[in-house]
């Protein structure tokens, strides 16, 4: 693949290519990223496609079903939030009608699986980055997550 770049160094090929594919499977949007950049496609209208970076971290809604503290004002500020290293599905079992990996609560350790958040066909496990308690879970079996998106907060 030739590397078309612009005058804000982004690489015009891997635009496309991420282009065509959220028509391919007909997505809503589309993130990649490397070290240096992060760029976010997503769809603006029935035909039109909007392109931005860097995208912003979204927040999700907390309901009365998840443990209340702490606030969604200093979720992305704790020092224990767990966030999604990709765009995907999250699923907080490895089967359907298997137990969740861990619940409000449970004690896990350092490397032990979260949740999986699968991304164009791969199940890609999300460790514990650090030994503790579960405070909160932030993600829905089946939510779509976005890079950056706080999945839940080990304390």
């Amino acid at each position: 693949m030739t590397k078309t770049k612009g005058n804000a160094g982004i690489d015009a090929d891997a635009v496309r290519t991420l282009a065509d594919l959220l028509h391919e499977k007909d997505l809503t949007e589309i993130e990649y990223s490397s070290e240096d950049w992060h760029i976010r496609i997503a769809k603006a209208g029935a035909n039109n496609m909007v392109v931005s970076a860097p995208a912003t971290i979204a927040t999700p809604d907390i309901g009365s079903t998840q443990s209340s503290t702490p606030s969604a004002d200093t979720i992305a500020d704790h020092p224990g939030v767990v966030t999604s290293p990709m765009v995907g599905t999250v699923y907080l079992s490895d089967e359907p009608d298997a137990p969740p990996f861990v619940g409000v609560g449970d004690a896990v350790s350092e490397g032990e699986t979260l949740v999986l958040i699968e991304a164009m066909k791969v199940f890609n496990p999300i460790k514990a980055p650090q030994t503790g308690k579960i405070l909160q879970i932030l993600v829905a079996n089946g939510d779509p997550v976005e890079f950056g998106e706080p999945l839940m907060i080990i304390e």
